[in-house]
């Protein structure tokens, strides 16, 4: 296989957000491969419109990603003890999609968030979601960037050694996954 298509998807819609720059530095920890960072700004899913007017251009453009890539990261805040709505409102909707876009996908899901736990209930309630569409979730290493805001510095590099210990190693079993 030559360069693999890896998806990012950030449950924070913030241009700025930790997760968006988590998402970035695990691209590039990654390596070689063809990075796309998918849009979830989607209208809330709604039976009635989806029933007038079919999916949303958007939302099919998101499972045809989800399709097409080799590998997704999944980064995720934590709104209150859970992932984002925009995030649970983008799984929703490709739920509505033909075919299974998630079917066997490897699958890297990590937090990056203010508190000291660093998203881990959110992304243990984000692992939860995925198990109707039947992705491969790597078990770990788990990834919790606690006090996000502080961890990257001017160029969006995360700064702590265990991090990126942690993130190189998550990518490295993604990339394995992938290979695999």
């Amino acid at each position: 296989m030559g360069t693999h298509a890896l998806l990012g998807i950030s449950g924070s819609l913030r241009e700025k957000a930790t997760n968006r720059l988590l998402l970035r530095e695990a691209a590039r920890l990654y390596g070689a491969a063809a990075y796309t960072e998918a849009d979830i700004d989607l209208p809330l899913y709604h039976g009635d419109r989806e029933a007038e007017a079919g999916v949303p251009a958007a939302v099919q453009t998101l499972a045809d990603q989800i399709a097409a890539a080799d590998a997704v990261i999944i980064s995720t805040p934590e709104y209150n003890k859970g992932p984002s709505g925009a995030l649970k409102n983008a799984l929703d909707w490709v739920s509505r999609t033909a075919g299974k876009p998630w079917q066997d996908k490897p699958v890297a899901v990590m937090s990056a968030a203010a508190g000291r736990a660093g998203g881990e209930r959110a992304q243990m309630v984000l692992r939860g979601f995925m198990v109707p569409f039947q992705p491969l979730i790597l078990q770990g290493p788990e990834m919790h960037l606690a006090g996000s805001g502080d961890q990257f510095d001017s160029e969006g590099r995360l700064t702590g050694d265990i991090y990126i210990k942690t993130l190189q190693a998550l990518m490295d079993r993604l990339r394995a996954s992938v290979q695999a």
